[in-house]
């Protein structure tokens, strides 16, 4: 494996997102963990063209994320994008993870945690995504944790999600954003997403009817200072488009029993169930996440023109 250079550039932004930062243009990240791990061939590489298009139509610049040959490439052409949907063995990279990429010159898709540094580094403040990582079922006994709440603890952007995914334990995952002083609004609901459901039934603290407010949110943020967390976007998925909440009950503890007795654990935890949801549904898990991806960035680009219009305006 080659390692990088002296001198190179770790991070380098497309021209198309430099000069958009440079303009005050708006821009939202997009990570690609679910094009290259998340969807089969090639229905990932057209999801991936389809999100970017959404972004566009909001008027924003898409800035899909990805370490390619150890450097962090903020903004992918088609040649990129295709290597992250079809380079077999690529990397499923989080914060961690990126030094050692960098310096073994290692290819690999972000995660969030890994999109919202990078992002962040790079001049983007809105950043749509699935759902996120968060607290894990019987976290008491293993203390299973997503490395995505400590990242959004100490990172200013602005997550657009549906919630964090219903495999977890999303009481607790709650608490903990609370706990790390994130701020968490629900768009247009006074509740906190279910990620495949329109609801999980818990509630949120604030309510968000308009991308104008969202990015008022996030001035009130940088005038406020303090420590740099995240704002947190909770859109939910359309009723009409979820997952039937029965079936996703009744999989989902199958699931668990499932890895119960398979001995499922770590960092395999997350692709197993998930992967059960996917078999065990026909594929309906998948179509609703896809849905709520649709939907969050969508979002994500009208929020991203409301915090840029006052730069854009004067």
């Amino acid at each position: 494996m080659q390692m990088k250079g002296p001198g190179e550039a770790i991070i380098q932004p497309s021209q198309e997102v430099t000069e958009a930062l440079a303009c005050g243009k708006p821009v939202v990240a997009l990570e690609t963990t679910i094009i290259s791990h998340g969807l089969p061939q090639p229905r990932n590489l057209q999801v991936a063209i389809e999100l970017e298009g959404l972004v566009r139509e909001a008027g924003a610049v898409p800035a899909t994320i990805a370490v390619l040959d150890g450097v962090a490439r903020v903004g992918l052409d088609k040649g990129m994008l295709e290597r992250v949907a079809t380079e077999p063995g690529l990397r499923k990279l989080g914060f961690r993870d990126l030094p050692a990429a960098a310096a073994l010159a290692a290819s690999g898709a972000t995660t969030v945690s890994a999109t919202a540094f990078l992002a962040a580094r790079a001049g983007i403040r809105v950043f749509a995504t699935g759902g996120l990582g968060g607290v894990h079922r019987g976290w008491t006994d293993d203390q299973d944790e997503s490395a995505d709440l400590d990242m959004l603890s100490r990172t200013r952007i602005t997550v657009v999600c549906a919630g964090v995914k219903s495999i977890l334990d999303v009481p607790a995952t709650l608490q903990r954003l609370e706990t790390r002083g994130v701020s968490v609004a629900g768009y247009r609901t006074g509740t906190f997403p279910g990620f495949y459901l329109h609801s999980s039934g818990l509630p949120v603290d604030w309510r968000l009817e308009s991308p104008e407010q969202a990015a008022a949110v996030m001035r009130a943020q940088d005038g406020l200072g303090g420590p740099e967390t995240a704002l947190i976007v909770a859109n939910p998925v359309p009723v009409a488009e979820q997952l039937d909440p029965g079936l996703h009950d009744r999989v989902l503890a199958e699931a668990l029993d499932a890895a119960g007795r398979e001995g499922v654990t770590g960092q395999a935890i997350t692709p197993f169930l998930l992967g059960y949801l996917v078999e065990g549904t026909g594929g309906a898990s998948l179509e609703a996440n896809l849905a709520a991806v649709r939907g969050n960035t969508r979002l994500a680009g009208r929020i991203a023109a409301a915090w840029a219009a006052p730069a854009l305006e004067g």
